[in-house]
């Protein structure tokens, strides 16, 4: 399937009451879209990281009352799952979509990944554009923009990290439900593998950790 952008009925699925009938909106509208990027940006990602690379739609399965607020399409070289492993996404809010790095707190690598970064903050840290936002949970939509955060305020974020097993690490972009981006299939795709370019250097350092204890 091709992609196609997003439009705001797609957004509007997240104003829908009741976990059934949210779900069934879901799966018609926002899942084939996310499948059909997922497909398409599996090819660079596999030609960026040099070995083959999944892309996992959420499936909300554990949910029994509470109807998701947000959805997303991960990409990991695990074929049998990502939550444990380093990861981009792509998915929606009611507001907005992202495009993110994420390591989340099933990940046994939070902890290394935080200290390595620690240690090489000063040099991976400004390749990462000031614009990009940040967020220590993934289940908020709200972040906070990385030229807004001093490398002290950094530095407490990954100490964090590195000791709460909640806590998380996402980096990337959020694009208002309006931006003619998000309508726009082929630019969709371009900005959403232009970011996670952006974003390899702290992908390959969150990698190299998993390599290195594994």
């Amino acid at each position: 399937m091709k992609p196609t952008g997003f439009t705001k009925e797609d957004f509007e699925v997240f104003a829908i009451p009741g976990l059934d009938s949210r779900m069934e909106a879901l799966k018609a509208r926002i899942r084939p879209k996310l499948e059909a990027i997922g497909e398409a940006v599996v090819p660079f990602l596999s030609s960026r990281l040099g070995e083959p690379v999944y892309a996992h739609v959420a499936k909300h399965a554990r949910r029994t009352v509470h109807p998701p607020d947000d959805t997303w399409v991960a990409w990991a070289t695990n074929k049998r799952g990502y939550k444990a492993h380093p990861h981009f996404q792509t998915g929606l809010w009611q507001t907005h979509l992202f495009v993110v790095f994420a390591l989340i707190y099933e990940s046994p690598d939070k902890g290394a990944f935080a200290r390595n970064l620690k240690e090489r903050l000063n040099e991976i840290w400004p390749s990462i554009p000031d614009h990009f936002l940040l967020s220590e949970d993934h289940t908020k939509p709200e972040a906070v923009r990385k030229g807004d955060l001093s490398l002290d305020q950094v530095r407490q974020r990954l100490d964090r990290l590195e000791t709460v097993k909640k806590a998380e690490f996402l980096c990337g972009i959020h694009l208002d439900r309006n931006d003619p981006v998000v309508g726009d299939p082929d630019r969709l795709v371009s900005t959403i593998e232009e970011t996670i370019d952006k974003l390899l250097p702290l992908y390959r350092l969150a990698a190299s950790v998993r390599v290195t204890q594994g």
